[in-house]
């Protein structure tokens, strides 16, 4: 079939994507290891760094734990518009620029030398960590990866994972032997010289454009589309439907709930018997079952409804919240690990997939940064209601009651949520995107 101007594109609708996705590993590589260096912002690793804190600084733990709160609330504030910044210029040069800010605030975070300097460190250290660099290395997935989405989001998530169960151990000897100061420096070195090389010099300049399997019909997702929509969303449009709310809400809750379990896991599991070490040996297989589930739903999310998925995470979650109350050491407390590691880790690899398949890549950025500010910000909240929680009772089992409410509520929302259709209800049928630039730099990128 021959094009107006006498071309013949009968190939090019079919090809397009298969001959422009780059190589599975020259976009993982980079992704999981900036999502793996993403673990100086998250709580385990700078739990490490509290107690030489207050110590050295003659800060109390309360006001620590505020300027943490602060950290993370400035982190959920800035998502929505990084998640535009994505859009407008890609996110290799995001990835790229992120990793620099970030590991320039690790080196500035080793000077702090009281509470303003220390809150300040904070909302960098979470704005940059937790927060940026997290949703950019799992935006650029969605954006350079097509055909086995699911697959790669899963791939990236448990190597990512990986290292951020592992980065606390290794903190821990290095604060013990070096000072907490060093530590962060070090830190901060170590992700301006991996971040930055691997954003720039791996992963390809421009993302492969999906327009060619747009609307086809197959069995990823149960959504009877593979890739993406006929037309892609407006953040506007997608925060229209209910699978929007859905999956915010489901990412939200596992926020909230697995922090709140993580902050307290030595003060939850000891009032059940377990002793430090007992509960600190809990993220064992905490890890490994959140390695396993980001394998597991990852290839589930290129097969399987994402609906489906999502009731399944939130049952299990569920499940682990109101069974913390009641474990006993030895398996009850091994098997709650597990559930706790798979939903934390399967609910971030269900999103990330979900989003591109449901409204499509050219406002991704804008719609995930802003479900990532809600996941940040739950995840400031989880803590303080469970310890006030905990202060009202003489156990944790009465506000753990109430926080198994919340992954059950979205449960019922997800079944009785309808998949959105492939092009958003008001939009006029011959108002279609395929020709746009599905991801990378573009002249306008606005809703």
């Amino acid at each position: 079939m021959s094009t107006p101007d006498g071309s013949d594109n009968s190939t090019t609708a079919t090809n397009t994507t298969t001959a422009a996705e780059p190589r599975l590993s020259r976009v993982v590589v980079p992704t999981a290891t900036a999502l793996a260096l993403t673990a100086p912002g998250q709580t385990p690793a700078v739990s490490v760094f509290v107690d030489p804190i207050i110590e050295s600084l003659g800060l109390s733990r309360t006001v620590v734990s505020t300027a943490y709160m602060a950290g993370s609330i400035s982190g959920a504030l800035v998502m929505p518009l990084l998640g535009r910044v994505i859009d407008r210029f890609g996110p290799r040069t995001i990835m790229a620029a992120i990793g620099a800010c970030f590991g320039i605030i690790l080196l500035a975070a080793s000077t702090v030398s009281g509470i303003i300097g220390l809150t300040a460190a904070f909302i960098g250290i979470r704005v940059g960590g937790q927060g940026a660099l997290n949703l950019v290395a799992t935006t650029t997935v969605a954006v350079y990866v097509h055909r086995r989405r699911g697959f790669a989001m899963g791939l990236t998530s448990a190597i990512g994972t990986a290292g951020i169960s592992l980065v606390p151990v290794l903190l821990e000897r290095l604060v013990s032997q070096l000072g907490w100061r060093e530590v962060w420096a070090l830190e901060g070195t170590v992700v301006l010289a991996l971040v930055v090389p691997a954003a720039l010099l791996v992963l390809p300049r421009d993302p492969p454009r999906p327009e060619g399997h747009r609307g086809e019909s197959a069995s990823g997702g149960g959504t009877g589309r593979r890739n993406g929509p006929a037309v892609d969303w407006t953040l506007s449009e997608a925060m229209r439907t209910g699978m929007f709310w859905v999956v915010a809400s489901g990412v939200g809750v596992c926020s909230l709930v697995a922090t709140a379990l993580t902050f307290h896991q030595v003060s939850l599991l000891g009032e059940r018997g377990l002793s430090a070490a007992q509960a600190a040996a809990v993220f064992i297989p905490q890890t490994l079952a959140g390695l396993a589930a980001s394998f597991l739903l990852g290839w589930l999310a290129d097969h399987v409804a994402d609906r489906v998925l999502i009731v399944a995470t939130m049952t299990v979650l569920a499940v682990a919240t109101l069974g913390a109350g009641w474990v006993h050491p030895g398996w009850t407390a091994f098997a709650y690990g597990l559930a706790l590691g798979v939903c934390t880790n399967g609910i971030r690899t269900l999103e990330a997939v979900a989003f591109p398949r449901c409204f499509g890549l050219r406002h991704i950025g804008s719609i995930r940064g802003v479900v990532h500010s809600v996941t940040v910000g739950a995840s400031a909240f989880g803590p303080p209601l469970l310890a006030i929680g905990r202060s009202m009772t003489v156990s944790y089992r009465p506000v753990l009651l109430m926080l198994c409410l919340l992954p059950v509520a979205v449960v019922v929302a997800a079944v009785l949520t309808r998949d959105p259709p492939p092009a958003p209800p008001n939009r006029p049928p011959t108002e279609r995107d395929e020709e746009q630039p599905a991801a990378g730099p573009a002249e306008d990128r606005s809703d």
